[in-house]
């Protein structure tokens, strides 16, 4: 991508995730309550999303490129990968624990930062070249697995407070 689009898509992903964490924080456990979801359902069905999204990358033998479409950045990179099961639950425990200003300024500063990483990655990846990209990749969707099962197995603990 050339720097100007590059620059689109950082914003977008950026303003995306912020708009649905935000939402959802405001919202989410309205949401539950209409839908008769529980905090421990929102846990289980966000873990399996991410254990799938992170097998898919760690046993695909390459990434497949293909042409960005408009909403890469709102779709796959604002949500679900910047702000997905993981943040949205996170943030709506935290919620209860630190209160709304809190939790929305920690969700502010989060995505500042991973804008940041994101805007500045070519000189991670000069850094590291091609081989270290891809190894770092596998281990970030190793560790984004080990996130997926832990929302998993923390789901039915849910179940048991109730």
């Amino acid at each position: 991508m050339e720097e100007r689009e590059k620059s689109k898509v950082i914003t977008q992903s950026m303003l995306t995730a912020l708009g649905s964490a935000i939402g959802f924080v405001l919202v989410g456990k309205l949401i539950f309550k209409w839908l008769g979801i529980t905090m421990g359902d929102f846990m289980v069905a966000g873990g399996a999303i991410l254990f799938c999204l992170a097998i898919t990358d760690l046993v695909s033998p390459a990434k497949r490129r293909r042409i960005p479409g408009k909403e890469l950045g709102a779709v796959p990179l604002g949500t679900p990968l910047i702000a997905g099961p993981a943040v949205l639950t996170t943030s709506l425990m935290i919620v209860s624990q630190f209160g709304l200003y809190s939790t929305i300024i920690s969700l502010v500063a989060n995505i500042l930062v991973t804008g940041l990483i994101f805007r500045f990655s070519f000189v991670l990846m000069k850094l590291l070249g091609e081989a270290g990209t891809k190894a770092l990749s596998k281990i970030t969707s190793l560790l984004l697995a080990a996130i997926a099962v832990m929302l998993i197995r923390k789901g039915p603990q849910q179940f048991m407070e109730l």
